[in-house]
């Protein structure tokens, strides 16, 4: 490959032909990654039909433009190419402590390849944690950047529970429902992965250097683009697959109808995982979004246990949901009818309570002093009346029906 040769960037003699053919198929993408915007399906094709060698050495030779690109596009792309230098950017990310990990490596996280030829042509990773292994049990929490208090407190709190059951957080760094969802991890001692829209070196927004910077030794920090680089509007867009691919399902906390979180989700629909939301007030224009989803296919959640319940393994399931237990719960049903047919605060007379119980009077009159043993009834001269106990909830008391 002429990229080699046109860097000095090569490999020493001893080493294997094997080895050697890593190293130029590494610094090929590395190249691709300074030359070809994230999620170019077209350089994908190419990547796919030519092989990473042929495809460089047609940036780098020029020539007639490959099928599928305008003649304007394919001179930008050349232009690209001739400032391209992936031994530099190579060289650069070792200094700042980043890694490329490529498709095919052993910490390449398989589930990436889902996305066909939008597939990143590799990622630089920032942190010592394996990426394959933490991807494997990952959720993504997105959502709003201009979030409310309500929408930080859920994010916070689902990461948090998240990581609690040994779930690893991913999300996208910035403002909002992103950078509540790390902090919520990193304060419960979990793990949480960034993913960025521009170099991982060079964290964005400025804002977050500090977080993103704990995140990086705490977690794994990542991202397509190569040192340096800058974000726009599009690339936070396209950033938003890897999240959906990367993660067996995704979280919207907090999103209005055009937010980009909402593409996260798209995308992890099509990709067959798992998407979900967390509903907020009906008069909010942020959960609008989010409320759009549930009315689709989405799954409603509201904490960490209904997530795993979802994403996690069989037996995994979310505790039991119920309202208070009232007295007459843990009664028989006879008895449950005795106590139904008293008035809430008058005291009433045996006859006229069996009337409404469709029962005797006699009946009545023997239930009801059952009932005044346990505390529930109490008796005012010729009449019943409920007690204080029989009106209050009774908590954490299991159902024995």
């Amino acid at each position: 490959m002429g990229t080699r040769a046109r860097t000095g960037c090569g490999s020493g003699s001893g080493v294997g032909a094997e080895a050697r053919c890593e190293e130029e198929t590494r610094l090929g993408r590395a190249f691709l990654t300074r030359v070809l915007e994230p999620g170019d399906g077209t350089g994908g094709r190419w990547v796919r039909e030519l092989g990473v060698e042929a495809l460089v050495r047609r940036l780098r030779e020029g020539g007639e433009p490959l099928p599928g690109v305008s003649g304007k596009r394919w001179a930008g792309l050349l232009a690209r190419a001739e400032r391209a230098d992936p031994c530099r950017d190579l060289a650069v990310a070792r200094d700042a402590g980043v890694r490329f990990v490529c498709p095919g490596a052993a910490e390449w996280p398989g589930q990436l390849d889902d996305l066909g030829d939008a597939r990143p042509l590799g990622l630089w990773v920032r942190g010592t944690a394996n990426l394959r292994m933490w991807a494997l049990r990952s959720v993504a929490v997105v959502g709003a950047r201009a979030c409310t208090a309500y929408g930080a407190h859920m994010a916070a709190t689902l990461a948090a529970g998240l990581a609690e059951r040994g779930w690893v957080v991913v999300s996208g760094g910035a403002y909002g429902v992103d950078g509540a969802a790390h902090r919520g991890a990193l304060g419960a001692g979990g793990a949480t992965v960034a993913v960025l829209a521009c170099g991982v070196d060079r964290p964005y927004p400025r804002g977050h250097a500090g977080l993103i910077g704990r995140i990086a030794e705490q977690g794994l920090v990542i991202g397509e683009l190569p040192p340096g680089d800058h974000p726009t509007p599009s690339r936070f867009i396209l950033r938003n697959r890897v999240i959906a691919a990367l993660t067996r399902g995704t979280i919207v906390v907090e999103a209005a109808h055009r937010s980009g979180s909402l593409v996260t989700a798209r995308a992890a629909r099509r990709l067959r995982r798992h998407t979900m939301g967390v509903p907020g007030p009906a008069t909010s224009g942020l959960s609008a979004g989010v409320h759009e989803l549930l009315r689709q296919d989405a799954v409603l959640v509201t904490d960490a246990a209904e997530v795993v319940e979802l994403v996690g393994d069989m037996g995994e399931l979310a505790p039991e949901r119920r309202g208070p237990v009232l007295p007459r719960d843990l009664l028989a049903p006879a008895g449950r009818r005795i106590l139904d047919a008293l008035p809430a605060r008058a005291t009433a007379r045996p006859e006229e309570i069996a009337l409404v119980a469709q029962t005797t009077p006699d009946d009545a009159i023997a239930r009801l002093y059952e009932l005044r043993a346990l505390g529930y009834v109490e008796r005012h001269g010729d009449g019943w009346k409920l007690t204080r106990q029989a009106r209050t909830p009774v908590r954490d008391v299991p159902d024995t029906r």
